[in-house]
């Protein structure tokens, strides 16, 4: 199992409007590419949240050719619809992994 692992500091100022767009929104149209089966979002405890909290969303495919399908074809038009909807107000870090055990 491949895992996307996206890690997003969000601004205090839009905390409440990013988690609702997330869970309303941003999670379904990610797995509605049909490149992952399931996704779950966390928030991070014990972080420095002066300048805003700190959530990571994951995103679970079967293959790295289902990650790399949702690189290519998908992953710059979700990324544009944040930026569109909340603009600098939040930074984004992303890394992959494989399940071993």
């Amino acid at each position: 199992m491949i895992i996307y692992n996206v890690t997003v500091k969000v601004d205090n100022s839009i905390t409440d409007q990013w988690v609702q767009w997330m869970k309303e929104e941003h999670l379904a149209d990610v797995v509605g590419t049909g490149m992952f089966f399931d996704c779950r979002l966390y928030q991070l405890l014990e972080q420095d949240e002066k300048e805003g909290k700190t959530f990571v969303a994951q995103y679970y495919c079967e293959t790295m050719e289902q990650y790399n399908t949702y690189m290519a074809e998908h992953a710059q038009k979700m990324r544009d619809k944040g930026f569109a909807r909340f603009g600098n107000k939040f930074i984004a870090f992303r890394t992959v992994m494989e399940k071993l055990a």
